[in-house]
């Protein structure tokens, strides 16, 4: 799966205010997949940071994204656990997750991303989710 293709499965796929997050991706293989978000006034909370919110919907998609990249093709699943860990604030232009599908069931499939400020390369949050499979 390419990186154009799985910028077409966020359009078809996802709800219209993930797609407001202007999210990218700049690269996906069968390990891993790495979007970036770019940070703008509509994501940010009192302070200037991006809003744990934003960061979880990143982090969520990021991470049916990385299984899509897993097996090929884009796979409607149920987020059924997701857990975030916020670090440190997130600031500057863009936050870049990188997730990764650690195991692939047959009913489910383990995940888990980290978010990191794209200017300084320090984390900014971890997340692992459990998704359901058709």
């Amino acid at each position: 799966m390419t990186p154009a293709q799985c910028q077409s499965h966020l359009a078809d796929h996802f709800a219209t205010w993930v797609l407001d997050l202007n999210l990218s991706v700049t690269s996906v293989d069968e390990s891993h997949i790495l979007i970036r978000m770019p940070v703008s006034a509509r994501l940010e909370r009192v302070g200037g940071m991006v809003s744990g919110q934003a960061l979880a919907a990143l982090a969520d998609t990021s991470m049916i994204m990385a299984l899509a990249g897993m097996v090929g093709e884009f796979v409607p699943t149920a987020t059924t656990d997701l857990h975030t860990q916020f670090l440190r604030p997130g600031t500057g232009p863009a936050i870049m997750a990188r997730a990764e599908v650690i195991r692939l069931g047959r009913s489910l499939a383990f995940t888990r991303a980290e978010l990191s400020a794209e200017e300084t390369g320090k984390p900014v949050a971890l997340a692992s989710a459990t998704l359901a499979l058709p």
